[in-house]
């Protein structure tokens, strides 16, 4: 589709609507940006944009009349497909596209794309140390921060452009079929939006739906769902699993990772060179290490990078020792798969810090994953007591209830002993009690350098 000069709608006034309607300006399309939520100062939003590229703003109620002129929607991930006014929009027959699938429009050079309930950040910010390292033009956009339309005109034939994409990102891609895709595990998360879990996993495959035989997608052999998706899908399949030896991709072998191909095994690196705890880290390194073969990287470079690189802020990130308790911060863990793998990767007797809002998952299997290490549950949110009768059924006891963070990162500190280790990791989203995860995580860490005074 052309945009030159075509009325195009973009729903959602956040970083994503703001980048997708500079892009659409540059092309020459005609924009209206509109959100629903009548707090928005207009005057504020006008000055993100410069006065010759300014778009039509229209916030609270869209004017009915519009909807005639519109030939394209933009949807922000951040609403949902069956939102009342995409509703409408959809039944007046008008395209709906996301920002991902709008950039991969008018993007050039090569794709990479990454999806995962888990992992997807720090994979992500991987894939983009290695390749660094060995090309000239390289972008790291989508869910790991500058949106993937910021940069999309700027690409050439030469570029690589890697992106961190969300289920939310995937509802709404039409055409976009990345070079290299991954899908690094499927565990339940985001069910008050997509409502089922057979959803939520058609939405993750929607990653590689567009690929054939000349493209690949990298996946989880221990995961059930993703296994699956690898024999549903039209591309070249590789395999990563920290189990088995799969007949083509990479495995761990004792404390080694190895890249198996054609009956050949070759040595990647030992975990014990790496900077990153655990063997879901192990895993994304798989990935990264799968991506980099298949972009033509020579080993020595990929290890050179691999062992180089540290733990992304928020996902399992050390803190500080005060008085020999190890802090962590692992803000990032917003559902229980991602927490047990925080839990799994702890070392010492954990005080564990969890709760925040309800997207609403189990965490029963988040409780069953502390096996003897979790000493004492401190929980906060509107999914404290959610959790604590979850850890009762199981008979885990030792619970202490808190209002927010602060006070749970001081009756962390006042609980733990000498080699014992506070983990942040929350299962649960941020919302209602902080801004995102970041803000979470950035709190957590200021409130354990206040323990020194």
């Amino acid at each position: 589709m052309d945009l030159k000069d075509k009325m195009v709608l973009v729903f959602g006034a956040g970083k994503s609507g703001i980048s997708a309607t500079k892009l659409l300006k540059r092309i020459g399309a005609r924009v209206i940006l509109y959100d629903g939520n009548n707090k928005i100062d207009i005057s504020t939003l006008e000055d993100k944009f410069e006065k010759e590229n300014k778009p039509e703003i229209y916030i609270g109620l869209f004017p009915n009349e519009k909807l005639e002129q519109i030939s394209l929607m933009i949807l922000s991930p951040g609403i949902a497909i069956d939102h009342h006014f995409v509703l409408e929009v959809e039944a007046k027959g008008i395209p709906i596209w996301g920002e991902i699938e709008l950039g991969y429009r008018y993007s050039k050079g090569r794709i990479i794309g990454i999806t995962g309930t888990n992992g997807k950040t720090t994979t992500t910010s991987l894939v983009g140390d290695i390749l660094k390292s060995y090309y000239k033009q390289v972008f790291v956009v989508g869910n790991i921060g500058d949106p993937y339309t910021d940069i999309a005109l700027d690409t050439t034939d030469e570029s690589v452009t890697i992106i961190e994409i969300s289920s939310f990102q995937l509802e709404t891609i039409h055409e976009f079929c990345p070079d290299i895709s991954a899908i690094l595990n499927i565990t339940p998360d985001h069910l008050n939006r997509h409502h089922t879990m057979d959803n939520y996993i058609k939405l993750k495959k929607n990653i590689a739906v567009n690929q054939d035989m000349s493209k690949l997608c990298i996946l989880n052999y221990e995961d059930a769902h993703t296994r699956k998706i690898g024999k549903e899908l039209k591309t070249r399949v590789m395999y990563f699993s920290s189990e088995h030896e799969p007949t083509y991709g990479l495995y761990l072998d004792g404390d080694n990772i190895v890249f198996k191909s054609d009956d050949k095994r070759e040595h990647v690196c030992n975990v014990n060179e790496l900077q990153v705890l655990g063997k879901h880290s192990y895993e994304n390194v798989m990935v990264g290490v799968g991506i980099a073969i298949e972009m033509g990287i020579p080993m020595d470079v990929i290890h050179k990078a691999i062992i180089s690189f540290k733990a992304v802020e928020h996902r399992i990130e050390y803190v500080d020792t005060i008085d020999g308790v190890s802090y962590y911060n692992d803000s990032k863990g917003t559902n229980p798969d991602a927490s047990i793998k925080a839990v799994q990767a702890m070392k010492s007797p954990t005080i564990l810090i969890g709760g925040g809002f309800d997207k609403g998952l189990a965490f029963d299997d988040w409780i069953a994953s502390f096996n003897k290490k979790v000493k004492c549950l401190v929980l906060m949110g509107e999914t404290r007591e959610i959790i604590a009768n979850a850890a009762r059924k199981q008979g885990f006891n030792n619970i202490i209830m808190v209002n927010d963070l602060k006070e749970a990162v001081r009756v962390s500190a006042q609980r733990a002993e000498d080699g014992d280790a506070v983990l942040l990791s929350p299962a649960c989203a941020s919302w209602g009690m902080f801004d995102n995860y970041e803000q979470r995580g950035r709190m957590f860490k200021q409130y354990v350098k206040e323990l020194h005074e």
